[in-house]
């Protein structure tokens, strides 16, 4: 009873895609993503100390 099945996976997307439309679906999938890429990468850095920032500019 604690976990997600196909049916229930499959309902959620109709859901999804009935609130937002099929163009809106692979931009919020993209921001997910992204905002989980991040995430991890800022677990990354905690883990092996502070490091350099990637987007530096120096003057």
């Amino acid at each position: 009873m604690g976990s997600i099945g196909v049916p229930e996976l499959i309902l959620i997307f109709v859901i999804l895609l009935l609130i937002f439309g099929g163009k809106k679906i692979p931009e919020l999938a993209r921001g997910l993503g992204a905002g989980i890429r991040n995430f991890k990468d800022a677990l990354h850095e905690g883990e092996h100390g502070e490091q350099k920032p990637k987007d530096t500019k120096e003057n």
